[in-house]
């Protein structure tokens, strides 16, 4: 049985899908913004053989709206990610549920051949029946035929990285993972990761898979998945934080005090508040892994240039 999590729902449980458009709160980026490199981060390890710089790309915001169909000009989708090649990125993450499908084939279409070095996750677990409908469907036939279909539109022999996109209710989180420890022996998958999982169901999914990776929705202002971040210092395992940005956080009756202590911090370096997000996230843990995304070329090299941003003890004590 498929359980149905309709848009809305689905999104907030993430932390909400948009990221951030904060140009209204915005000042002046660093002159170096085009020519930094995200190799500024630093290096983190997703399990063995798989070393990627600590700054990523979310390739969700290059479909259409509310993450349904194309885009209207896929040319310019294409260039954002060339350029974040460009920029020193060579961790792009995505799903078969952004478009569905249609992210992946985006990156295939302006990547492929891929260079050297470039890793590629990607989720399957959801599906798509509209636009507002999130449905999780992890039996392990249709995770297996998800894996499988990604590897095609990829033009990929192995993904480097697969995630369970979510828990699903109706399904046995062992059986949902047995499909992929199955897939990955098979040579389809390098490494396994869950996303938007808590404590204890990382701790399950440990018992079944070695789990390279964790994606959940963590920024200053949303801290929900806290614990499982501890989890995964604990562990030693690459923590991927989606919705870095927390857009929904800036809205006059969401503004927490993180959010207001963040907003004086950029004000004072003479920073976007995505880039001071972002340095927060770089400077709060060094298993954290950031993927803002963008479908603007300007958006993507500001975030970039945070790569080299770090806040100070002082004001991560301020943030909170």
């Amino acid at each position: 049985m498929q359980t149905t999590i309709d848009r809305r729902r689905f999104l907030r449980a993430c932390g909400g899908a948009t990221l951030l458009a904060m140009s209204a709160l915005t000042r002046a980026s660093p002159k170096s913004t085009a020519t930094s490199s995200v190799a500024a981060a630093g290096t983190i390890a997703i399990g063995p053989g798989l070393q990627v710089n600590r700054f990523g790309f979310g390739a969700m915001r290059i479909t259409g709206p509310q993450e349904w169909g194309p885009p209207a000009d896929a040319a310019a989708m294409k260039a954002v990610l060339r350029r974040a090649l460009d920029l020193g990125t060579n961790f792009i993450d995505t799903a078969d549920a952004y478009g569905p499908k249609v992210s992946e084939e985006l990156i295939a279409a302006a990547l492929h051949p891929y260079p050297a070095g470039l890793v590629i996750a990607t989720k399957g677990g959801i599906v798509r029946p509209s636009a507002p409908e999130w449905v999780a469907d992890c039996r392990p036939a249709h995770l297996r035929a998800a894996c499988e279909g990604s590897l095609k539109r990829l033009r990929l022999e192995r993904i480097g990285l697969y995630y369970l996109h979510t828990v699903d209710p109706e399904v046995p989180l062992v059986d949902s993972l047995g499909e992929l420890v199955r897939l990955q022996a098979e040579g389809k998958i390098q490494h396994i990761g869950v996303s938007n999982v808590t404590v204890a169901e990382l701790r399950q999914a440990r018992a079944v898979a070695t789990i390279a990776s964790v994606q959940n929705s963590y920024s200053a202002a949303n801290r929900r998945s806290e614990d499982v971040l501890i989890a995964c210092e604990q562990a030693g395992i690459a923590f991927v934080a989606h919705t870095p940005l927390a857009r929904r956080a800036l809205t006059p009756e969401r503004r927490n005090a993180q959010v207001d202590a963040l907003e004086r911090i950029a004000g004072a370096r003479g920073v976007s508040m995505a880039q001071a997000a972002l340095a927060w996230l770089l400077t709060r843990s060094p298993v954290v892994l950031p993927i803002p995304g963008t479908s603007s070329l300007r958006h993507l090299e500001e975030n970039a240039s945070s790569a080299a941003l770090r806040l100070s003890a002082d004001e991560m004590k301020q943030v909170g």
